[in-house]
């Protein structure tokens, strides 16, 4: 079995409690995930099993989404609602006040990570730290949020919702954090769903349960996505039958006898390389000194 199962992630566990699951659940050893979800976040957990954990260093889409919610006037040493959770004064903000702020924090912006994150500094992890009571100077980090609205605020409570779409590395608590301190106020997360990752979403995902029903019932291969699937940022070429059994074989191929030969094609520029029938034979990269497509990665499929 080689593919992608989504998973739709539910809270407490970890992210690789759910890999040992599947590979429980599967019975199969090769079994990986792509874009780590914390213990009490739910939602959109690409797992990879078989020969798709070949794809777990190079998966070209690392964007993300999520649906966060959010109290103001609280702090706590995790930056949300399970550390330890301090009360302020609540601050009197408008939904108007909120939203005209949001602008500030869309586009690439410095992001500093929190404590408590999987961020390694000379070695050991920052939580690591931060469990000791321990805390240094991090480096800001550029990140990219590419979209970020506020889905609903009670100015009673001053609690809300925001949506967000981010880039790989974003703290969607960090950035709730800067946001509250950008009014000179706290706030915490006290929730948050991801909604979609590395081009998968939850209409993708299935829980845990159901993936125990589907192989109870060996339907589990109607809910695998394919390899392919990872790749869909990287344009497609079809070769021909005879190209098809050259390069499964590992050989390269002539760009000037592929449908590449008239084109303005860039050194380094990866394809998904089919056949003519449309089945995915490998990931191919251009080399223009040699004049050929050559195996970039090879799934053994």
């Amino acid at each position: 079995m080689n593919g992608v199962i989504v998973i739709n992630k539910e809270s407490r566990f970890t992210s690789f409690d759910v890999v040992a699951i599947v590979r429980r659940t599967l019975n199969t050893k090769k079994v990986g995930h792509c874009g780590t979800l914390d213990p009490n976040a739910t939602g959109v957990l690409p797992v990879l099993v078989g020969n798709a954990t070949k794809a777990q260093d190079i998966i070209p889409n690392h964007d993300k989404a999520y649906v966060a919610s959010f109290e103001l006037g609280l702090s706590s040493d995790t930056l949300d609602i399970w550390g330890e959770v301090q009360k302020h004064k609540k601050p009197q903000l408008t939904r108007a006040q909120l939203e005209k702020a949001l602008s500030n924090f869309v586009g690439e912006i410095m992001q500093t990570p929190p404590m408590y994150s999987a961020v390694q500094k000379d070695g050991v992890r920052l939580y690591e730290l931060a469990r000791k009571g321990i805390e240094i100077e991090r480096e800001a980090r550029q990140i990219t949020i590419y979209s970020l609205s506020l889905d609903s605020f009670d100015e009673k409570t001053q609690s809300g919702t925001l949506s967000v779409s981010c880039s790989k590395g974003t703290y969607i608590r960090q950035l709730i954090a800067d946001i509250a301190n950008s009014f000179g106020t706290t706030a915490v997360m006290t929730a948050l769903v991801r909604t979609s990752a590395c081009g998968f979403t939850l209409e993708n995902a299935i829980s845990l349960d159901t993936l125990k029903e589907l192989k109870e019932k060996n339907e589990v291969e109607n809910h695998l996505m394919s390899i392919e699937s990872l790749f869909v940022d990287y344009s497609e070429l079809l070769v021909s039958d005879k190209q098809s059994h050259r390069f499964k074989n590992g050989n390269p191929l002539d760009i000037n006898r592929t449908a590449l030969r008239d084109s303005a094609v860039e050194n380094g520029t990866i394809f998904r390389v089919k056949s003519e029938q449309g089945e995915f034979l490998a990931l191919g990269v251009v080399d223009l000194a040699k004049g050929v497509i050559k195996i970039y990665k090879h799934f053994g499929i």
